[in-house]
């Protein structure tokens, strides 16, 4: 099935057995159209408004809608009974404020990631929305992708068996940024991927980084994160690369396996190793390499965003914690800051769990 029958079939689906949740989105800039186009044709959402500064951009998104309420004032949102949720998708320096107001006004909060400018902004958000009693939903939308929570389930059953080290590449020629660095505009992605397959933060971050195109700003960045039960990880962040790459190898004792995203085959297993078989005899080692079947698993067809605009619509009516919870989304913003830490003492290995004491 394409992503486009795979919308089709979401249109056509029964009425949801609770009211559609009135949501506005802030900010109309790169992602916001998205957010407005997956609400507005998810059913169980009621697209009410959009809201941005600029005149342009809600002219352009009006002749697509004509039916939404546009606004320069964040106010009309704020104030208005029709709108229960806020989705935001403004820059992150703005995302602690402007999240804020909205939780003050009473309203369910989805904000895109990284869910804040620093830790201490994501902690006095979470805290501020369970004091509420309101949703705070960050968005770390591959938490929703098919073949990510394929190999979830497989790590969950240690089907691959120990994991060794897994090694991430996600590069592109573009786009630059001129208030955040690559590991804050890109690391959020493989930071709430890791974070959710191995459900732990690493131990220790260490990280190298340069700005090529403007020396102040970070545009290519080489991260690497330790982790309790023993997996190591590799990142290779970029805004400067010949060709898009969006690519996973994990290593485990059993088999191993590659993610690509931009595949027709996102999942790849391959049945490969290696036995160590312990010496018999002093300087007498046997390695024996095994080299079987690469199997491609059926991955459904879904549109990760969709289904993520779908469970802030659930975690709302059903009063529960949404897979992108407050706290995935604070332990995401720590690790950014692990890497930060990590640059200004040149490369020094950063011990994330003495940093969150500190922090607590």
């Amino acid at each position: 099935m394409s992503i486009e029958l795979f919308r089709e079939s979401v249109r056509q689906r029964q009425p949801s057995p609770y009211p559609p949740v009135g949501v506005a989105v802030v900010g109309l800039g790169y992602w916001g159209p998205n957010l407005v186009r997956n609400l507005e044709e998810h059913p169980n959402a009621d697209l009410v408004a959009v809201c941005d500064r600029r005149e342009d951009a809600l002219l352009k998104t009006g002749r697509r809608y004509p039916t939404l309420k546009m606004t320069k004032d964040l106010d009309d949102v704020l104030l208005s009974d029709e709108i229960e949720a806020v989705a935001i998708a403004t820059p992150v320096s703005t995302h602690y404020p402007i999240a804020c107001a909205a939780l003050a006004a009473g309203k369910h909060v989805f904000v895109e990631k990284p869910m804040a400018a620093s830790s201490q902004e994501a902690l006095d958000l979470t805290q501020r929305a369970e004091r509420a009693g309101r949703v705070l939903m960050p968005g770390h939308t591959f938490l929703y992708s098919p073949p990510v929570n394929l190999i979830r389930d497989m790590l969950r059953t240690a089907e691959l068996g120990e994991i060794y080290f897994i090694s991430m590449s996600r590069v592109n020629l573009g786009l630059h940024q001129h208030d955040a660095s690559v590991a804050w505009d890109l690391g959020p992605h493989d930071f709430s991927i890791l974070r959710y397959w191995l459900d732990q933060t690493p131990r220790y971050v260490t990280a190298a980084s340069r700005g090529c195109v403007m020396p102040e700003v970070q545009d290519v960045a080489f991260i690497t994160l330790e982790f309790e039960c023993g997996t190591m990880t590799h990142i290779e962040l970029s805004w400067l690369a010949p060709s898009k790459l969006r690519r996973t190898t994990i290593v485990g004792a059993k088999k191993m396996l590659v993610y690509d995203d931009t595949s027709n085959e996102p999942v790849r297993v391959f049945d490969s190793g290696v036995l160590f078989r312990p010496p018999e005899s002093f300087g007498e080692y046997t390695l024996t390499y095994r080299s079987g079947d690469i199997v491609s698993p059926h991955v459904p067809v879904a549109e990760p965003l969709l289904m993520e605009m779908g469970d802030f619509c659930d975690a709302i009516r059903l009063e529960r914690r949404p897979r992108s919870s407050p706290q995935l989304g604070i332990d995401v913003v720590r690790m950014i800051e692990a890497v930060d830490q990590s640059l200004e003492r040149d490369g020094a290995r950063v011990d994330l769990h003495t940093e969150t004491a500190l922090l607590a």
